[in-house]
């Protein structure tokens, strides 16, 4: 999969600076002595201006590789096209702890008085916390004893991943993550099942936000040949973890070649475990975008995704898709005007359903996704809250 910039690399769209002459800043903060203009933080009848100053908090930043990134840093972007100023506080704001066998994430060890002062500098006019790790928390907290308004949202199934790893009970993980959702103005998901879900698990003030793909980055040409693999090929592309499943789709019985694209720490296992699979390891841009197109059916086996967004790509190069009838692939695959793939229990009955799906159709379906509407239904929302 791509792997980001570094955040401080020159013309990155996340523009933190780091290692220059000190500690990391924001860029496109107030001048030294402006006092902070929290527009729709405090309360009461108020609206986002035209061009307002977003800040982001989250734990999951670059050069992390994974979908929450992803998803910040494009919006980000288009928020800024459009003439925000949007940043992000992230672990790199601060010194940082490597995630115990997980080493390429990395926890902020949080300096409140730090957090504080870089939020005060950046005067934000909304204030959105993405994660639910250490930053933020600090910055829940920190909302909440000045009284400001602040969203979160749910991008990731955290009781789930600690039952998997360390048999964490999922009711304690799950009444957690409502204590801390339940003070914010709102907290966005990213599919209509998703937020059936989490209603019916008592979280409050639900919206949606969508996700999106960007079509001209994700060609159905070219397309890698996978010269030396037998067809037909069989592709995953994704972080290379336990949660992801990825060993329920390398021991399927099936015809031709399966392939990995990605990296993460189960993959020394998954290769040892399964000697036939071909593992590529990350793929940037164009050599990721034909990694998708070469293959004849995308297999995303998670079964606690909260959407995949290489669901998306996949399709806008004209691969079909095999998974679980599970919450993301059915949201995706769900409303399809023309079959795009197989949702099916049996995950090998599902990839020999796909293969042969209309390659145009499935692209047709991921024009359907924007990111331009998923920036505008995030503002959306923001203004509207900063109104009530």
């Amino acid at each position: 999969m791509k792997r980001p910039a570094h955040p401080g690399d020159a013309g990155a769209p996340w523009r933190v600076a780091r290692h220059i002459t000190g500690p990391a800043v924001l860029h496109g903060v107030r001048k030294p002595g402006h006092a902070p203009a929290p527009h729709g933080l405090a309360g009461g009848p108020d609206h986002l201006p035209c061009s307002a100053r977003i800040l982001i908090i989250s734990d999951a930043w670059l050069p992390q590789v994974n979908g929450v990134v992803r998803t910040l840093s494009t919006v980000m972007e288009h928020l800024r096209r459009r003439g925000d100023v949007a940043e992000v506080i992230g672990p790199a704001h601060f010194h940082t702890l490597a995630l115990p066998s997980y080493p390429e994430i990395r926890l902020a060890l949080v300096r409140r008085r730090r957090l504080a002062g870089l939020i005060d500098e950046f005067a934000p006019d909304a204030i959105h916390i993405a994660t639910e790790g250490p930053l933020g928390w600090a910055a829940r907290g920190l909302c909440r004893r000045r009284g400001w308004r602040f969203t979160t949202s749910f991008h990731t199934r955290f009781p789930e991943y600690l039952h998997i790893r360390a048999r964490v009970p999922l009711a304690w993980s799950w009444a957690l993550l409502r204590r801390f959702h339940a003070p914010a103005a709102a907290t966005f998901a990213a599919t209509a099942s998703l937020l059936r879900e989490l209603e019916g698990r008592g979280f409050p003030r639900l919206r949606r936000w969508s996700r999106g793909v960007d079509l001209g980055r994700f060609p159905m040409e070219p397309r890698d040949p996978w010269e030396g693999l037998a067809r037909p090929v069989f592709l995953y592309a994704g972080r290379v973890a336990v949660e992801k499943n990825i060993g329920a789709f390398l021991s399927l019985d099936l015809p031709g070649s399966k392939v990995v694209v990605g990296d993460g720490p189960h993959r020394a296992a998954l290769q040892e475990r399964f000697p036939e699979a071909h593992f590529t390891g990350y793929r940037e841009n164009g050599a990721l975008a034909a990694a998708y197109a070469g293959a004849d059916v995308f297999v995303f086996p998670s079964r606690t995704d909260t959407f995949g967004l290489v669901l998306l790509e996949a399709l806008a190069a004209g691969t079909p898709v095999a998974a679980y009838p599970v919450a993301g692939p059915l949201d995706v695959l769900g409303g399809a005007a023309e079959p795009v793939g197989a949702l099916d229990e049996d995950l090998r009955a599902a990839c020999l359903a796909a293969l042969g799906r209309c390659r145009t159709a499935c692209r047709r379906h991921a024009a359907e996704w924007s990111w331009e509407a998923s920036a505008a239904q995030f503002r959306g929302a923001l203004a509207s809250l900063a109104a009530d």
